[in-house]
């Protein structure tokens, strides 16, 4: 017994080394804290996981919550020194920390075995309402090793920068005053690991290889796509962009564009070529520039006399969905034009972190342009003016435009899928939303312009209002991480969790601080691993929205089952 109570006690009774990184043992009141941020960090979130990023979520939960109680327990023990100085006997007995400490081992292991467990069955429910299989695997025991891997780790560099800066302090100490050496070594531990980790690690580690990669992929081509030889489109022999300078991105959308013959397969009806004119960065060194290149190709291609003219919204490397772009072209017997300029060599996701403002910079120069020379065809004989986007290319279309009202006054309509938490007419729309819709599926006054859907075939008729044109729908799950993603997060409850909820969201899901913030990042990550409608994946809801948005003269809603039944047998897994 006096051995249990010893080793219990030790973590107490250890004087520390002023110069080991590990000076004492982990306090108990933190550990507490980062048990019970491991816990919570097992609730289900916007979208199943995979057990290895809940080992990620958990050890980085858990160190913050070690953090917090260390904190709070520094501060506590802090206020108490002066009462316990004057009277010792208020100090608690070495017997009465053992058992304490006895305590945290038998009702962490217990209870983390039991959390562990639940948050299976959460999990396999969250499957259920994203029609994915139930089936799961969860290696509860390498989450556990993995989240405590993680969180040590993370306290071992949290050490080292506090052994640095407390010998920094004694030896400005030996200068200048120890007021003064204290906050000067504060400051410059902040500075070195603010600064270190944004410019060292982040901007010339991870970004640098991340520019690097994305640079050698821009200059190839993806397996399948060849030179189109249409003339309508960019990259092709006839045009002003020749094929190398599209980039991977321009060469994956202009080699792919459905051929006049094709859309007469599948709809009945006589096509026309479509146009596709892409501008990739490599093109121009300003953003004006590669407006006027552009404007330049859809003047040699004739797109100003087609029916349809569509801004398109690029994300990251340039990409563009084809699930956007072709209903539209289908709609309309071929008679469109689609336009679209690269902004960035960087993936999605650095461009989301460090980039984002560029795809604003860009769609705004583009759409200016366009704008400007369509405003020179008599008004009668102007094709219809729409933006398209997805993720951050919707963003980049909103960006475009300076409100609601501004978008609706320049473009003829839009269809906008998953635009993230930070788009500023999203954001407006959604604040400013009628009373008693929620945030996920909002209703802006009264779905007289602006509709948001999940399942369109529903949603977009659920406003009792007059539809009047023009037409602008959001395509936004309510399980999207992308849409809600947000730093208030880590602070402060989120809209979304409120009821009711949304139909794919399980009732398991719950707002912690911090906690939420790391699940909703990683549900970033993942948001791709399920089908839509959820998560990031928006499907061929995009036939419904256009059909809504521009339908062609005499469009029925046969035509557009038959459109969707193409769209899904063509989207289906082998």
């Amino acid at each position: 017994m006096q051995r249990t109570l010893a080793f219990a006690a030790r973590p107490y009774l250890d004087p520390p080394s002023p110069s080991s990184v590990v000076r004492r043992w982990p306090g108990l009141t933190a550990l507490c804290f980062a048990t019970v941020f491991f816990w919570l960090s097992l609730t289900p979130s916007l979208v199943p996981r995979p057990w290895y990023l809940q080992g990620v979520i958990g050890g980085i939960t858990a160190a913050i919550g070690y953090a917090i109680g260390a904190l709070l327990d520094w501060a506590f023990r802090s206020a108490l020194r002066p009462l316990l100085r004057r009277f010792p006997r208020l100090r608690p007995r070495e017997r009465w920390r053992a058992h304490a400490w006895q305590a945290y081992y038998v009702l962490s292991v217990g209870l983390t075995i039991l959390t562990l467990s639940e948050s299976a069955g959460m999990q396999r429910e969250l499957r259920r309402l994203q029609e994915m299989p139930e089936t799961l695997t969860w290696h509860s025991m390498m989450i556990a090793i993995m989240a405590i891997g993680i969180c040590l780790v993370l306290l071992a560099v949290a050490r080292v920068v506090r052994l640095g800066t407390r010998k920094l302090i004694r030896l400005l100490g030996r200068f200048v005053p120890r007021p003064v050496a204290i906050l000067g070594g504060l400051v410059i531990s902040a500075l070195v690991v603010v600064f270190g980790a944004r410019d060292v690690v982040f901007d010339r580690g991870v970004i640098d290889i991340a520019a690097r990669i994305a640079e050698s992929t821009d200059k190839g081509t993806k397996d399948g796509i060849v030179q189109s030889g249409s003339p309508y489109v960019s990259g092709s022999p006839d045009s002003l962009i020749s094929w190398e300078e599209l980039g991977y991105e321009g060469r994956n959308f202009t080699g792919s564009v459905p051929s006049a013959d094709r859309i007469t397969s599948v709809m009945d009806r006589r096509a026309q070529e479509p146009i596709r004119v892409y501008v990739g960065r490599g093109t121009f060194d300003d953003f004006t520039e590669g407006a006027r290149l552009a404007v330049d190709e859809l003047e040699r291609t004739g797109a100003f006399d087609r029916e349809v003219l569509a801004i398109a919204g690029t994300t990251g490397m340039g990409w563009i969905n084809s699930t956007d772009a072709e209903p539209l072209e289908f709609l309309h017997d071929g008679d469109t034009a689609i336009v679209a300029m690269q902004y960035s060599y960087l993936p999605s996701w650095v461009s989301f972190l460090v980039d984002k403002e560029q795809a604003g910079r860009a769609n705004r120069a583009l759409v200016e342009a366009v704008r400007e020379r369509w405003l020179q065809v008599p008004k009668e004989d102007r094709p219809k003016l729409v933006a398209f986007g997805e993720s951050l290319g919707a963003y980049g279309v909103e960006a475009a435009f300076e409100s609601p009202d501004d978008l609706l006054s320049k473009v003829d309509g839009a269809v906008l899928a998953g635009s993230p938490n930070f788009s500023p007419i999203r954001e407006e729309v959604t604040q400013h939303r009628d009373p008693d819709t929620p945030v996920w599926l909002p209703e802006y006054r009264n779905g007289r312009n602006f509709r948001f859907a999940q399942w369109p075939e529903k949603d977009l008729a659920a406003p009792s209002g007059t539809w009047r044109h023009p037409r602008v729908v959001y395509l936004q799950n309510a399980s999207d991480a992308i849409a809600w993603w947000s730093p208030q997060l880590a602070l402060t409850r989120p809209q979304w969790l409120k009821e009711p909820l949304g139909r794919d969201i399980t009732e398991e899901v719950t707002w912690f601080p911090f906690v939420t913030f790391w699940q909703t990042t990683v549900d970033m990550a993942v948001s791709y691993g399920v089908e839509a409608p959820h998560g990031h994946r928006y499907g061929t809801a995009s036939v419904e929205a256009w059909a809504s948005v521009v339908p062609p003269a005499g469009w029925t809603e046969a035509d557009t089952a038959k459109l969707k039944r193409f769209m899904d047998a063509r989207e289906a897994p082998y």
